[in-house]
């Protein structure tokens, strides 16, 4: 689908988790990209924005210019030799969107329903700062500037108007949940990692985004507790002295990969005693179990493994996936809003739209007023034809103004955006704005 009036292109391509293995993903990153060092503008004929965003499950390039082909070209050029690639390799694994559809598949990756993990929000923020980077770059212009402004107020929408990310839908996110349930707010517990598992490492990141101030780390290489401690603004425990530290631990991540459980049942009531019976919570993420199973007998102490929270995960997907639905009604909408505003960038419907809007607040005015008078059929027609002609009048020089610079490309854009912006031709928005604020 194109947009109908737009002489402007509207091209992103891309590659993410599900087109491209981690190894392509690496090789073709953008992550070192500084806009500074590598403005794409300065010697380029067709584009005239652009943005790159590039995380660790997405490369993509946002851009706005002139002929389709072109554009492509320059941007493939860029990609290729930026990361000392192949075309034919790049090209196996890319997604090309446009116009509509890549204003579609903007605003469904702010909303996170392309993520690996649909729902969790780390997409939009890693979107904003490639967005800063962009303006400061001065990369981003009008229609950049609106799209992405409009991606994040989508994203906002999509939060706000659906359950999307209310549930856990991984199992350290899952994990984290269960202890907030538990703890209310978590910025007072301390929370102690043993082990170096991959997903008690990024429950661990969870438990730090969700308020915990203090992580404490075990693991029997000191080295590498000290390591892991240092990445989460933690200390590094003594793995010997590993039941003395649970005294003053409330959760309790273990992933150590221990042939046979590490800590029994006895043990954490000795310290249940010593703690005055204040409840713990044990995230058994390990595979076999670190943590005896008859702990979770004992008062006060909640003991997961991690077929407990697999199975909080896979009644969360089910749900998810519903809420999807409903997101995707909404980025829908909001496309719809979106190509008439780009569609409006064309001159002719902006006079309309001036003139229109012009007339309606005449006719409303003269309303009000002819209401008080007492004139015949006439003179109110006489009064009619005045207020019109004030109102072509007054909008007279604006017009020319615009007409005058149609054929300069570089501007024409920005002072129609200008205009519609002084004379609040988009109220539809304008007033949803407001509503968002009040709420």
């Amino acid at each position: 689908m194109h947009l109908s009036k737009m002489k402007k292109n509207i091209i992103l391509i891309g590659l993410n988790h599900k087109t491209a293995p981690v190894e392509i993903r690496e090789k073709y990153a953008l992550s070192s990209y500084s806009p500074k060092e590598h403005n794409l503008l300065l010697n380029s004929k067709s584009l005239e924005e652009y943005l790159i965003l590039s995380t660790c499950n997405r490369v993509e390039i946002l851009a706005i210019g002139g002929a389709k082909d072109k554009i492509l070209q320059e941007l493939f050029s860029f990609w290729v030799n930026f990361c000392n690639g192949s075309l034919e390799e790049l090209q196996q694994h890319i997604y090309i969107y446009q116009d509509l559809e890549a204003i579609r598949h903007l605003f469904t990756v702010a909303a996170s329903l392309d993520s690996m993990v649909v729902g969790e929000p780390q997409i939009l923020g890693q979107l904003k700062t490639a967005y800063r980077q962009a303006v400061k770059a001065h990369t981003a212009k009008v229609i950049l500037n609106r799209l992405l402004h409009k991606s994040f107020s989508v994203a906002k929408r999509v939060r706000t108007e659906t359950n999307i990310a209310s549930s856990a839908v991984s199992i350290s996110y899952a994990a984290v949940k269960l202890a907030q349930k538990i703890f209310g707010n978590l910025k007072h517990s301390v929370a102690l990692l043993i082990g170096a598992g991959e997903m008690a490492e990024l429950a661990a990141l969870h438990l730090l985004n969700n308020g915990v101030k203090n992580i404490l780390v075990a693991n029997r290489t000191f080295e590498r507790a000290k390591e892991l401690a240092i990445k989460f603004k933690g200390k590094a425990v003594n793995y010997n002295n590993l039941i003395q530290t649970l005294t003053h631990v409330d959760i309790i991540i273990s992933s150590t990969g221990a042939p046979y459980t590490i800590l029994q049942a006895k043990e954490v009531k000795t310290i249940l005693k010593k703690r005055k019976y204040r409840p713990m919570f044990f995230i058994d993420i390990a595979v076999p179990r670190d943590i005896d199973p008859d702990v979770n007998q004992l008062e006060n102490v909640f003991l997961y493994d991690i077929d407990d929270l697999k199975e909080v995960v896979e009644e969360n997907l089910a749900s998810r996936k519903e809420e999807a639905k409903r997101a995707s009604l909404i980025i829908e909408e909001e496309v719809e809003k979106f190509k008439i505003w780009l569609n409006s960038l064309d001159i002719t419907p902006t006079i309309k739209e001036l003139m229109s809007k012009g007339e309606q607040i005449a006719y409303k005015e003269l309303y009000k007023t002819l209401k008080k008078l007492h004139l015949s059929p006439q003179e109110q027609k006489h009064i009619e034809t005045l207020a019109l002609s004030l109102v072509k009048k007054l909008y007279t020089d604006p017009i020319i103004f615009l007409k005058r610079r149609q054929q300069e490309e570089d501007t024409i854009t920005k002072y129609i955006d200008a205009l519609r912006k002084m004379f609040n031709l988009d109220e539809i928005e304008l007033e949803q704005k407001i509503h968002s604020h009040k709420n």
